[in-house]
């Protein structure tokens, strides 16, 4: 089976484009408006850039009638946007936080989770998450869609400050992801969860165990 996207239609019942590109991590973002007002949301257009310094992006389709994401407008007038990792145990208040409410709806009292203070970003963390990225805002690039809600932003942050919970740090200093159980975006209404990992280190002429698939990090920012 094969197909042209822009000039066919797909012979399956559903599109395999997202089912293909998986697991997709989830930028479970929260911001807060100009008016106060705090906003949570999941995309699964989310994905880490570099790490020196460390920088992230997401995407964010916009409305069916055209209207840009709450995430979006948040993060270019206030400057930051806060990413919370989705885990297994909160995987309903992810859920729940995806539905499309009114800006001046509050998705943290609406999900029942709890706001924990920022240190650098004016918004509030997912108190219950167990890793937080405070991000400032760098740019935003949009890129036209057939449609409206096919058209979207992609936004630029550097990560400023990361917050880890004390209780999944291994005595090793790795984070315990297993004991988290970070959960992915797959395709259709699929979701994956992380309860195993498995190390493969590149053979290289050095014999160090510090390279990785994006290139040799520093000693401050090792993989």
């Amino acid at each position: 089976m094969h197909y042209a996207p822009a000039s066919e239609d797909c012979p399956l019942p559903f599109s395999p484009f997202k089912a293909c590109t998986v697991p997709r991590p989830i930028g479970w973002l929260s911001t807060v408006s100009k008016e106060g007002v705090h906003n949570l949301a999941p995309y699964s257009q989310w994905q880490n850039l570099t790490f020196d310094p460390p920088m992230v992006m997401f995407a964010a389709n916009q409305y069916p009638d055209g209207r840009r994401k709450d995430t979006v407008l948040n993060a270019e007038e206030t400057g930051w946007f806060v990413w919370n990792m989705a885990t297994y145990d909160l995987r309903d208040a992810v859920n729940i936080s995806a539905m499309a409410l009114d800006p001046d709806e509050d998705e943290f009292e609406h999900a029942g989770i709890t706001k924990a203070s920022c240190v650098d970003a004016p918004g509030a963390r997912v108190a219950e998450s167990p890793c937080h990225f405070e991000c400032k805002y760098i740019s935003t690039h949009r890129l036209p869609g057939n449609s409206p809600v096919g058209t979207i932003d992609v936004i630029y942050g550097q990560v400023m400050r990361i917050h880890v919970a004390d209780d999944v740090i291994l005595p090793t200093g790795k984070i315990d992801i297993p004991k988290i159980q970070p959960i992915a975006r797959m395709g259709y209404y699929d979701y994956a969860r992380i309860s195993e990992t498995f190390e493969m280190r590149i053979p290289s002429a050095s014999g160090t165990a510090e390279d990785g698939l994006e290139g040799k990090p520093t000693l401050t920012n090792n993989n």
